[in-house]
């Protein structure tokens, strides 16, 4: 991994156990996704979003509104958008540089510069909510998935990708906000885990 990437997963570790410390890494991380802005695109492999869609796979019922959170410049949004095109679609990201790039792939889908441990809707939001190579909040997740909804998890290049969370932990955490039937999930060179809410 180069310096980014382990700064990422140092990061990602930190955040999941005590995340009352995002505060101090939230600039960071927003200055460095707003840095690779103009060439995550090209970083991104084809195969990426294999294990978004085994996960949207997965998802039983209907998606009036999902909310991909950590969206970057929208590939994840524009999938769901597509598997989805009766939903709402939204989008949010901490890097006003990204979600730039975002508006211009995806016109269609609502994009907004927010935190994801503090996000901008009510309780209760949406059917489905997405994290693509993200930062999980578990207590946020929690409150804005409708009960019934679906949370998911996909990780580009499986344990090998820097912001990366294991099933163990995902699971356990997601048990303790009343979410059960769990999957997990492998496709291309990553993984996807998804969780309904009771």
């Amino acid at each position: 991994m180069t310096y980014g990437q382990r700064l990422a997963r140092l990061i990602t570790d930190a955040t999941v156990r005590w995340p009352r410390t995002w505060p101090v890494f939230r600039r960071v991380i927003a200055r460095q996704f707003d840095e690779l802005a103009p060439s995550w695109d090209t970083l991104r492999s084809d195969d990426s979003s294999l294990p978004l869609e085994a996960g949207l796979d997965a998802i039983e019922g209907t998606v009036r509104d999902a909310l991909d959170v950590g969206t970057g410049t929208g590939a994840a949004a524009l999938v769901i958008a597509r598997r989805f095109p009766d939903a709402r679609v939204v989008g949010v990201d901490v890097a006003p540089a990204m979600l730039e790039r975002a508006r211009e792939k995806a016109p269609d889908v609502e994009f907004r510069t927010a935190d994801a441990s503090a996000l901008p809707f009510g309780d209760a939001s949406f059917d489905l909510v997405t994290h693509a190579n993200m930062i999980p909040f578990f207590d946020e997740v929690a409150r804005v998935v409708r009960p019934g909804g679906h949370a998911l998890f996909a990780f580009s290049v499986g344990a090998g990708t820097p912001i990366y969370v294991a099933p163990d932990r995902l699971r356990a955490e997601l048990t303790k906000r009343n979410f059960g039937d769990f999957r997990e999930l492998a496709a291309g060179r990553g993984t996807a885990f998804v969780a309904r809410k009771r």
